[in-house]
């Protein structure tokens, strides 16, 4: 286990090597490690805490073993999904949503200042709170008219936002 903000806040951290004995990331666990660039998910991982990378704003890989049972990084998305969900749970600035993703969950992308565009697909049907929050970089946004539901704060901080196209 790696627990709650075991490494918040590791500014200078570039890399890490998840070993195959943890099975849970605590909420927090990398926050603020903005020198992060990359992540590789072992397949023993089979919980992921809220904000796990917040704020890891130089991450611009991120992949999941494909012997992992619970997450996944379908179709090198530079993502973490939750499988049976079609969730997907975090997010980078050079993130591609799958078509088969159908919500973005809570605070995928939460903290990622440096994202400044993203495609969310026709599939999405919810996009969950602070699911982009703090994307300081952020400029514009379109949401697709298959969603039904945005989350609270789900744009709070966005303060380069300057067009949003909501259905």
């Amino acid at each position: 286990k790696i627990g709650v903000d075991a490494f918040s806040a590791c500014s200078n951290l570039t890399s890490i090597t998840i070993p195959q004995s943890v099975t849970k990331i605590g909420k927090y666990a990398f926050s603020g490690c903005s020198s992060l660039t990359s992540i590789s998910i072992p397949e023993s991982v089979t919980e992921i805490g809220n904000d796990a990378f917040y704020g890891c704003s130089s991450l611009t890989s991120i992949t999941v073993s494909k012997d992992n049972k619970v997450y996944d990084s379908r179709e090198d998305c530079n993502a973490i999904i939750h499988t049976e969900s079609n969730t997907l749970i975090s997010g980078c600035k050079n993130t591609i949503i799958p078509p088969s993703v159908t919500e973005i969950g809570s605070s995928a992308f939460s903290g990622c200042s440096s994202l400044t565009s993203i495609s969310i697909p026709s599939s999405v049907t919810e996009i969950g709170k602070y699911a982009f929050s703090h994307c300081s970089s952020l400029t514009s946004i379109s949401i697709p008219e298959s969603v039904t539901e945005i989350g609270y704060n789900a744009f709070r901080g966005c303060s380069s936002l300057t067009s949003i196209t909501i259905p």
